[in-house]
Parts: C-alpha cells; structure tokens; sequence
C-alpha cells in the first residue's frame, strides 16, 4: 500500500488515540471521525492500520438491507487476521447485537487491535436501534477489551447526532473531522507556483482522489484537457457520486443545488428560478453541509443573504461540468472546454473571494480588533465589497479594513482600483476615511496607501 503521502497531522492525531488503548481505567477507545465523501477517511484509515502493525477487522457497509450488511460483515471478519476470526466462520447473524459481540470474542484479549466500521450512518439507517447496540457492547465488552473502534461516516450531520447528549453513544468516542488537503498540501503536491496552487485547489476542493491524478508540475490547462475527455476521471465522477450519495435525484434539494450551482445566490432568484417552494429543499442542503448561507458584514443588522455550494470542487463541477456532460460522453472534451472557458470568470469570481476570506481569517497581522472577515453587498450591489474585517459577526460594532481583490495576470491593483475602493468604503456602514485598505492581487500593487496581499501571503496562511 505504498504512494501514500501528506496527511502527518491526521496520523498523528490517531495515533494518539491509539496510545491509550490498553489503560487501566478504560482499555478500549472509539473515535467517530467524519469527512466529507471522498476526503480520504477510509485511505487513511487504512494506512494507519498498517503503520500500527496490529490485528484488525476492517469493514464497509454497503447502502443495501440489514441482511446484506450483516452477510458482508460475516464474510468481511472471518477474512480479518484478527487471532479469533474462524469463529465467523460458518455463522448467519441476525441482528448487529449478535454479530458485534462475536467482535469481542475474537480481537486479541491481551494486546491491541483496531476495529473499523466504515459507512456507519448506512447501518443506522436501516438498523435505527444501532446507536443504543453500540452504548450497550462498548460499555460491557469494547471498552475492557485493548481495542481502537473507528466509526466512520461521510454524512456529517449524522455522524454530528451521534455524539449528542440526547444519544445513547453520546460521550464515548472522541471526535475527529477529517478535512481535504490545504490549499499549502496543493501546492506541496502539485509543485506549482501560488496562484496556479491557489487555481488548482479552487477545482479540486482539496481532495485527494483528484489531486492524485493531476501530474507534478502540470498547468491547470494541461490537466483539464486530459481530464475532460475522460468521462470517469475523478475530477468528472466525484462530484455526481457525492450528490447521489447523499440526495436523492428526485429530491427538490438536488434540483435546488444545481439551480445555486448555475448562478442563482438570492432566495428570490433561487425560487424564480427552479419554479417551486424552496424553504425545505434549503433546509436539507444547510444540514448535510452542501451549501452556506452569507450575510453581509457590517454594523447594520445583516440582510440580503446569499446562498452559494461549501464546496469548491462541487460548484465548479455545477458550474462549470455538468453543462457539458453531453460532449464528455461523446468524447469531445475540446467542446467541453469552450464551455469551462465561458464559465470560468463568473465562478471563479465568487469561489476565490470566497477563499480569499477563509485564508484571511487565519492570518495573525491584520488590523487590531480583526475578529471576523467577510464580504458587503446591498440588495442593489452598490456597493459590493469583496473584504471587510470587523470585530464581531454577524452584527459588528467596528469595521476594522475593508479589501479588494483583483486576479488578472497581467494587471496589477491601480489607481482605478485604488479609486473604487475608497469610493466604496465611503459607502460602508460603519468604515470611515481611517479604516485601513487591502489589495488582494495576483500580479502586485502598483500605487500606495493599500496592504498587498499577494498569492505567497494567502497560500502562507494554510501553513
């Protein structure tokens, strides 16, 4: 299982739990860890196991009846190398209380070993009283026993409830939340220049199952004439896998997320635009983290909200693929890419001021008093404003910079800029003509009075 690399901090962190297995007040440990679809949980768990080096049973519910769940997992651990495992042999479990308890008979009573529930909200999704099977075994069984339990999911919310006051597992797993790849793992990963990195990132979302098929040193170009033409490359099937997986495509969430996908931010817009009530759809894509809700920043008590997809990657595969997955079935990626090209400006647009605000919020030398960043628009977007920093959000009492950001290749922040900006930041509630001014620019600043930002400065921030 070579090639496996990055990835130090989340191996780090396991191996911490797995430190603890085998202490005298409680041998046995759980951790729930949650990630988005695709995000590498299940990879990494696996190459954690093999670092440890320990027995384990390592199973995957597939999205099908209780009865194929526990045939797989049958089958699954009397294939383990668990010490104990014949004794699956030749068993039919009817219930996971049967099947899980048959777990604590075959680790190692005396020494660790992991065990793995992938997939886990598709077994409670069809075995409701899993929770509670899981409270009573590791209280009375796992918890004696020097064993890690890993249970994984991609649907967080879910995976969130589990650890609930109100739910019978609540209090017994340590949490872990595995990210993408930072926009710094980007440009590790691909060796290319910060704003390239910066680009690179914003249409792979930072996950590894499509950065692992983007060659070192490649140009954002020279990937995706390679990628588009391929109709099952990972940049093309990961973002529709992870929407069947998770809504269904005859849910109205599903159509809702393709119409904000498509340009419509603005309730009205939204509702005009797929034709029907959207207050439950939005509801649902909010829950399972598929879209985020902006408000603009400023001392005014914050209205206009703006919808757009939490994902990079997906809004780009929204935007930008799906239009054209008629040519990429038929092999004419070249079509494809005129219409990425025709995209391009307007989704860029918002997914980089969108990063621009999440790099900002991890730098430490912003102005005193910088307690949130975010954007300002009006219902008319006279003005809009791509950065304010203020002291609180949603509702601030001091705006503390206001920013631009500019990305042209060949044209760095000017006087024009200059000019719009200040025009702007007279119209913001709450600035004045003292509240510090920022240029976030790809090819440099070229007048004074302004902080520059530059590519370096906001891939620095992720290190």
């Amino acid at each position: 299982m070579g090639g496996f690399n990055g990835r130090e901090r989340e191996l780090a962190a396991l191996d911490r739990d797995f430190r603890c297995v085998g202490g005298e007040d409680r041998p046995g440990r759980a951790i729930l860890m949650r990630g988005r679809r695709c995000v590498g949980k299940t990879r990494l768990t696996e190459e954690f196991i093999r670092r440890s080096g320990v027995p384990s049973l390592f199973f995957t519910a597939p999205r099908e009846p209780i009865t194929c769940q526990l045939g797989r997992f049958i089958e699954d651990a009397a294939d383990s190398d668990l010490p104990n495992a014949s004794i699956f042999e030749n068993v039919t479990a009817g219930s996971w209380d049967t099947a899980l308890r048959l777990v604590a008979q075959a680790v190692p009573q005396g020494s660790p070993s992991i065990v793995v529930l992938d997939e886990l909200p598709y077994m409670i999704a069809r075995d409701p009283h899993l929770e509670g099977t899981l409270q009573r075994l590791f209280d009375r069984e796992f918890s004696r026993l020097p064993m890690l339990l890993i249970l994984i999911g991609s649907d967080q919310s879910v995976m969130e409830a589990i650890n609930q006051d109100s739910r019978p597992f609540s209090g017994r797993a340590s949490e872990m939340l595995i990210n993408p790849l930072t926009p710094a793992d980007v440009a590790d990963k691909l060796e290319l220049p910060p704003a390239d990195a910066i680009d690179a990132y914003l249409i792979t979302g930072g996950l590894p199952m499509i950065l692992n098929k983007w060659p070192a040193s490649a140009t954002m170009r020279e990937f995706l004439d390679n990628t588009v033409s391929n109709p099952v490359s990972a940049l093309i099937v990961s973002s529709e896998h992870a929407m069947a997986e998770t809504l269904h495509r005859t849910a109205p969430a599903w159509e809702l997320l393709n119409t904000i996908g498509s340009g419509a931010h603005t309730y009205s817009s939204i509702s005009e635009a797929s034709g029907m009530s959207i207050t439950r759809g939005l509801r649902t894509l909010m829950e399972k983290r598929m879209i985020t809700a902006d408000v603009p920043l400023s001392t005014r008590s914050p209205r206009q909200r703006r919808y757009r997809i939490t994902y990079t990657d997906l809004s780009f595969w929204l935007s930008c693929i799906e239009p054209g997955m008629p040519e990429i079935y038929r092999r004419r990626g070249d079509l494809a890419l005129r219409r990425i090209e025709r995209s391009w400006t307007a989704w860029h647009s918002t997914a980089l001021k969108s990063f621009v605000r999440q790099s900002l919020r991890r730098m430490d030398d912003l102005p005193e008093r910088t307690g949130a960043i975010g954007g300002f628009w009006t219902r008319t977007n006279a003005p809009e404003i791509d950065v304010v920093g203020a002291d609180r959000e949603p509702l601030a009492k001091a705006i503390t910079m206001v920013g631009s950001v500019k990305w042209l290749e060949d044209r760095p922040f000017d006087h024009h800029d200059l000019s719009e900006l200040i025009d702007h930041r007279s119209k913001m509630p709450g600035a004045d003509t003292s509240t510090p001014l920022y240029a976030v620019s790809r090819s440099g600043c070229s007048v004074g009075g302004v902080t520059h930002i530059t590519p370096e400065n906001l891939l620095g921030a992720w290190r």
